[in-house]
């Protein structure tokens, strides 16, 4: 009998100091009110646009020439350090956006690149010329993801011209927002799935022939993958569905020594969104993150080197990486 009193009593005693720490925290909170967010966060090592951003709307698939705020791609700062050396990666949708940063610093950091895109024919001239500038070799292949035919001749293509492959990065994307989920037509649904989905899986099947050990595939998914969006119904369904491929083809290909990870980014300025949302949306983009900004594709594209080099992520296989500017707690 004794015992139970005195569990009551303890009971009793962790209530009343419960109370009391709440009490001290309600205190506290009313001299020093929680920090709120007030302007974006600029961590970088030079200043990064932020919302309200230029009202603009592409049409599809948008050029990144026609872009009256250019994406910052080039990253003056960034200093290669061979992490690639004498490798050769192919890049689909490699002509602009954050495609267009990963082969200036891949080439940065010695590698040879071959850039598949659509039909952004400036912007692949414009990549090309950039990846040049770093001293490297660039070709640029124009054609549909969507076809594998395609993918299998990209693939060949640029393993024939460049003398290999090591690295393959599946950027290539389609989105378009919808209202209404029964706007959602089968047109619409189809193209989305055969751009994220087909064009990754092709494209990775391809290149795996070719690639030895040591060698790398980085595919690009994204925030709403991982956490969804209503708008974008087909599109983070694809992108959910590139985690599963990345993780499930990691394992696959374990046996052959060739590592395949994922970025999954947030809202990046590239000509993707401009394309899709109209120019009073996209003057807002952004600015929902903890970061209250999107982020620019030269902040991105370090992550792709990081899990395309050996040096870095030998150990790294299957993997998401986020780079979405902050999650916001619930």
């Amino acid at each position: 009998m004794a015992s139970k009193l005195n569990f009551k009593k303890e009971a009793e005693d962790t209530a009343e100091e419960q109370r009391e720490i709440q009490k001290q925290v309600e205190k506290a909170d009313k001299i020093s009110p929680k920090e709120e967010v007030k302007k974006a966060m600029q961590a970088g090592a030079r200043k990064y646009p932020e919302p309200p951003l230029v009202k603009q709307h592409l049409k599809k698939p948008g050029n990144e020439c026609d872009l009256e705020l250019a994406p910052m791609c080039d990253a003056p700062y960034y200093k290669g350090s061979e992490k690639l050396k004498d490798k050769v990666a192919i890049i689909t949708g490699g002509d602009s956006g954050i495609g267009r940063a990963v082969a200036i610093l891949f080439a940065r950091e010695g590698a040879d690149i071959a850039i598949v895109y659509l039909n952004e024919h400036e912007d692949a001239d414009r990549t090309k010329n950039m990846v040049e500038e770093e001293g490297r070799k660039c070709i640029v292949i124009s054609g549909d993801v969507t076809n594998r035919n395609f993918c299998i001749d990209s693939v060949k293509m640029a393993a024939d011209k460049l003398g290999k492959l090591d690295i393959l990065v599946n950027n290539a994307a389609f989105q378009e927002h919808i209202s209404r989920f029964e706007d959602l037509t089968e047109e619409h649904f189809d193209k989305t799935l055969k751009t994220n989905l087909y064009g990754y899986f092709f494209m990775a099947q391809a290149a795996a022939g070719y690639m030895k050990p040591g060698s790398a595939i980085v595919n690009t998914g994204s925030v709403t993958g991982l956490l969804g969006n209503k708008d974008l119904l087909d599109y983070s369904m694809t992108k959910g569905g590139i985690h599963a491929f990345t993780r499930s083809l990691a394992t696959h290909l374990i046996p052959k020594g060739i590592r395949v990870n994922a970025v999954a980014p947030g809202p990046v300025w590239t000509p993707l969104n401009p394309a899709d949302k109209e120019a009073n949306d996209i003057a807002h983009f952004g600015e929902k993150t903890p970061m209250k900004r999107p982020a620019q594709p030269e902040e991105i594209a370090p992550a792709y080197v990081f899990l395309a080099s050996s040096h870095c992520s030998s150990y790294i296989t299957g993997e998401i990486l986020p780079i979405i500017g902050g999650y916001n707690g619930g």
